[in-house]
């Protein structure tokens, strides 16, 4: 009987599999994210892109959150495990909500420092990837777990410069001659902002776990 019930109990390694399957959906969404930023008439099909990606990010949240409550010994603090999927699961809500901004004003041209924000979120995307397979052995890979967490932290710091470089550049360009055009522009600028920020987000999650499991 005990058998039967471990049985239908999922494993630890359930987690670092669904972990790992999130970050890869980041990922492709970030690059349909950047493709989407060069702008033309390829938008609205990265826009619908981002969407479908989010729509699949939120399953394998699900699907945590379920393993979560299901799982007697989780691989780490229950806590934990919440914090990172949702902050994970918050980056590739912002892109979605970058993409709809971009719907909604029928946006088809993007400046310079947004296409830099858009690679800067392929590379903290990318640095996520890497990072949280690493947490099945978190003393094995404490020192890279750093490492890619300073990384992040360092390219996020890069990413509210282009922001206020940004915000500036369409004030003197827009500010008072199209109004319009400068709300817009300040949304999308916000809306890259607040990806990059999730990222952040992600690594002081990571770095977290790291401090307390070493």
């Amino acid at each position: 009987m005990l058998g039967w019930f471990q049985a239908l109990m999922p494993k630890e390694e359930r987690f670092f599999e669904l972990f790992a399957r999130h970050a890869q959906v980041i990922v492709a969404g970030s690059e349909a994210l950047r493709r989407l930023l060069e702008g033309g008439e390829g938008v609205p099909r990265y826009c619908r892109e981002i969407k479908e990606r989010e729509n699949e990010a939120d399953e394998i949240t699900r699907e945590v959150l379920l393993a979560v409550r299901r799982t007697f010994i989780t691989p780490f603090d229950r806590g934990d495990i919440k914090d990172l999927i949702n902050s994970m699961d918050d980056a590739i809500d912002q892109m979605h909500q970058t993409a709809k901004a971009v719907t909604l004003f029928e946006v088809r041209t993007f400046d310079p420092a947004m296409r830099e924000m858009g690679e800067i979120i392929i590379q903290g995307a990318r640095l996520t990837a890497e990072a949280v397979p690493l947490l099945s052995s978190v003393g094995k890979h404490a020192s890279r777990l750093m490492s890619l967490t300073e990384e992040i932290t360092r390219i996020e710091g890069r990413a509210d410069d282009l922001h206020e470089e940004g915000l500036k550049h369409i004030f003197r360009t827009h500010g008072s001659s199209d109004p319009m055009a400068y709300i817009i522009g300040t949304e999308i600028y916000d809306h890259l902002e607040r990806v990059a920020d999730s990222f952040d987000d992600v690594a002081n999650e990571i770095h977290g776990i790291v401090i307390e499991h070493v």
